[in-house]
């Protein structure tokens, strides 16, 4: 199983750590099986970019990103080349490390 290496962030993930995730899970769905509990307010339905992450290592071994998705993430705050939406990003053999943005635009935070 791969393992996603979580950087550091204030409220997500404190310390940063590791997880381990079957191949061909998403990012996000990763992320909250192993209690770190992500914004997701549209449900992981691609509709919204609260759950934007950027990878930092292991970028070519996702899936590669929908127009859809790449749309959206025009509006994700701290937009970089190798930005994805954790829901879309689909986990494949390799190791992934990726960063959680300080900020997303989500203005009223859901309680998932």
């Amino acid at each position: 199983m791969p393992i996603i290496k979580i950087l550091p962030h204030a409220e997500y993930c404190p310390n940063g750590t590791e997880i381990e995730a079957p191949v061909g899970t998403s990012i996000c769905e990763a992320m909250l099986d192993n209690g770190i509990n992500i914004e997701h307010a549209c449900d992981m339905s691609c509709a919204c970019t609260t759950c934007h992450v950027i990878v930092k290592e292991g970028f070519n071994s996702l899936n590669e990103a929908e127009e859809e998705e790449e749309d959206l993430l025009d509006k994700a705050w701290g937009l970089q080349p190798q930005s994805r939406l954790s829901c879309q990003a689909i986990l494949a053999r390799e190791n992934v490390t990726v960063e959680i943005p300080k900020y997303s635009i989500n203005h009223a935070k859901e309680n998932h």
